[in-house]
């Protein structure tokens, strides 16, 4: 058991941010709280043994979790407002659970939404939102992450097939069977979209190992080496990189939510601890500097709170900005680490122990911090905003 017990959710809301939700809103983030307190007893030990438990992205299909706020036929609906609580409560839960549902649902989902024909749709959009296939999205290369604009896997026509080559890393759910939507330039130098299966000759796929954070879902890298696919299999409505790219700004606002579901487990923990942990005789809580701590804390979180609900509404009205999108990612994901950081240190030596979740949290902020565009890349893309001019090498 234990020495104390700090992963109760304490609904923290200073500033009354979700107050007044929707029933419908309410009901998402309810069934994400369940999900959550059936799942957290076991993640320390899946992220310990760097287990993907394949059996909970398969729970999260069943309730309705993954579908990221797309619109898919016998589902039903969520709203932004919806799909950020849901990100929000699987990643203050456990942040590898909280990348299946950007990975599965906010980039393979969204990639066929966006740019697939109806028989593809209507093929995969079901059984990737009900966790039946796992769905993956390869656009990172070993030696192309931030200017992802520059991959170098292509793809040539062969009468009715498409021949791909290339390599892919940091691929998530990549080596755990399903589909995965590959981005390859063609002859033409165009980007293109490629519905693959992972059973397909010339696909080979291998986890990544040694890692420090996210170790509860597989990443991989993949290896196409004369991959063989029917014409049918290209995304049709992706012709450009800038097609690739609404997929990854529409995601962009579901990492903010992300961040904000790890900061909240970690602030709370250390809320919780405070007034468990006895020192010199008196709760932690009694301690100036210990409320001092919190106090800057909780004043970090209400703002990423602020900024995910707005942002959330003005994506529900059709107004949210990129470049919103990639403030709130931004903002959120230097807080977050911020707020862990500190969660950490205020649990001192307890805090390195899995059991106190801090540590776990902590160590996959950095994950998020760094995809979907890291603070460089999201930093230069709100300047030019600001400023009028590009300054990208």
């Amino acid at each position: 058991m234990p020495d104390y017990d700090v992963s109760a959710a304490l609904d923290t809301d200073y500033y009354a941010a979700f107050e007044d939700l929707p029933a419908e809103d309410r009901a998402h983030w309810d069934r994400a709280r369940a999900f959550s307190d059936e799942a957290l007893p076991r993640m320390n030990e899946y992220w310990d043994r760097a287990e993907y438990p394949l059996h909970l992205v398969k729970r999260m299909g069943e309730l309705n979790l993954l579908a990221d706020g797309i619109g898919v036929p016998g589902l039903e609906p969520m709203s932004p407002l919806a799909a950020g609580l849901v990100n929000m409560e699987i990643s203050r839960c456990d942040g590898s659970l909280g990348t299946v549902v950007a990975v599965q649902g906010g980039l393979a989902l969204r990639s066929i939404a966006f740019h697939g024909s109806e028989e593809q749709k209507e093929r995969w959009l079901g059984p990737l939102a009900r966790g039946e296939e796992l769905g993956s999205f390869a656009l990172t290369e070993p030696d192309h992450g931030s200017d992802s604009v520059s991959l170098e896997t292509t793809a040539r026509r062969d009468g009715d097939e498409w021949v791909l080559d290339g390599e892919k890393k940091w691929i998530g759910n990549g080596a755990s069977g399903g589909i995965t939507v590959v981005w390859a330039r063609d002859e033409e130098g165009s980007v293109r979209g490629f519905l693959v299966p992972q059973d397909t000759p010339g696909y080979e796929a291998e986890v990544i190992e040694g890692k420090g954070s996210l170790r509860a879902i597989h990443q991989a890298r993949i290896r196409l080496q004369g991959a063989r696919i029917p014409a049918e299999n290209v995304l049709p409505g992706a012709k450009t990189f800038k097609d690739t790219s609404k997929v990854l700004v529409a995601t962009r606002l579901g990492v903010a939510w992300s961040a904000l579901g790890h900061a909240t487990a970690a602030y709370e923990a250390a809320v919780t601890y405070a007034g468990q942990r006895v020192q010199f005789g008196k709760p932690l809580a009694k301690f100036q500097l210990v409320q001092d701590r919190l106090s800057q804390m909780l004043a970090e979180l209400t703002s990423m709170q602020l900024h995910c609900v707005h942002l959330a509404r003005l994506d529900a009205e059709g107004r949210m900005r990129p470049t919103q999108a990639s403030m709130a990612k931004y903002h959120n994901t230097r807080k977050a680490r911020f707020i862990a950081s500190t969660a950490r240190d205020l649990l001192g030596g307890n805090g390195i122990l899995l059991e106190n979740h801090v540590v776990r949290h902590m160590m996959d902020i950095e994950s998020i911090h760094t995809y979907e565009g890291t603070e460089s890349v999201q930093a230069l893309l709100i300047g030019r905003d600001v400023t009028g001019v590009g300054a990208f090498a």
